[in-house]
């Protein structure tokens, strides 16, 4: 079922249908939307759960958390709907101090929102100049402009190659420590067009590196790891956790953590005789990741790389 956005001002969300129907979302259900952005799928949720339904939404950024109120104003004034400026790696505390455990079921949508690629001058986006910051919270201590003007090259390169899975992160690296000091996003990405003349991918030369760098200044990786375990905890029985992912060390970790956990044995292979006793806390409902229709890929160009996956609280 398709749920009509009550505003056309917001950028769209992704497979809408597929995470209402994953999450099998229910008049008078709780759900926490641990990547609150600018509260589409809240609102989605909200209006799929009504009556009775209500949000918890999780945003490290504050401008996104600022976003979300006020479009989602009328929930919370009915108390349906929660926004907490915090990251969704303390979910498990949240909650509890909310009081807001059990839940029917967890959204991720991981990534950077379009809020923050369109809006927020912290330098995510190469397509306008605004200082190097890329922090999705500003109290945190690291910025992106301490890892391009201050980090040893050989550090770089590990960064950009690690987690941009970008070819020439040596040569990338090289040209930015030759170039240093960079202030600003634009000066950055022109520094690696100037590197890459003949990019291998169809995507501006300077989109791995921004996403390395990004990744590295909020700890995504680590972040995503202990989220997934605690979104587990937090959903009842038959409950759900559904994914969002846009790059392949996103999916492979989501992936791996619904092997692991809806596993009988999760001893080393080199063990013959299983010796752990684990017992699997989930189902996994999506044999192969869902991906949005072509329409849909047509209509909102940002959901063309989105991979959903979905598991089940056993």
């Amino acid at each position: 079922m398709y749920i009509k956005m009550t505003k056309n001002t917001y950028h769209t969300p992704v497979l809408v249908p597929e995470i209402l129907e994953g999450l099998q979302v229910q008049p008078g259900g709780r759900y926490i939307d641990g990547t609150l952005g600018e509260g589409g799928h809240s609102e989605a949720i909200l209006l799929a759960s009504d009556p009775g339904g209500q949000v918890l939404g999780i945003d490290a950024d504050h401008e996104a958390v600022h976003v979300a109120k006020n479009r989602l104003n009328k929930f919370r004034l009915e108390d349906s709907f929660i926004a907490v400026n915090n990251k969704f790696s303390e979910m498990r505390n949240i909650a509890s101090e909310l009081n807001f455990i059990p839940v029917h079921g967890v959204l991720l949508d991981l990534g950077i929102s379009s809020l923050q690629l369109d809006y927020e001058e912290k330098g995510f986006s190469f397509k306008q100049s605004a200082p190097l910051d890329m922090r999705f919270n500003s109290d945190q201590d690291i910025t992106a402009s301490q890892i391009i003007n201050t980090f040893p090259m050989e550090r770089l390169s590990d960064i950009i190659f690690k987690y941009g899975e970008e070819p020439f992160s040596r040569r990338i690296a090289r040209a930015i420590v030759k170039n240093r000091p960079i202030h600003t996003s634009s000066e950055l990405a022109q520094v690696i067009v100037d590197v890459i003349k003949k990019p291998i991918r169809k995507h501006h030369p300077a989109t791995q590196t921004f996403q390395a760098i990004r990744i590295a200044v909020n700890n995504e990786l680590k972040e995503l790891e202990s989220t997934l375990s605690q979104a587990i905890s937090v959903i009842g029985l038959g409950g759900r956790l559904a994914v969002i992912s846009y790059h392949s060390l996103e999916d492979r970790i989501v992936k791996k953590y619904f092997k692991e956990q809806s596993s009988t044995c999760v001893c080393s292979v080199e063990i013959i005789e299983c010796v752990c006793n684990h017992s699997p806390t989930i189902k996994i409902m999506t044999k192969k990741p869902i991906a949005p229709t072509n329409q849909e890929k047509k209509i909102n160009t940002r959901s063309r790389s989105a991979k959903l996956r979905i598991a089940e609280r056993i």
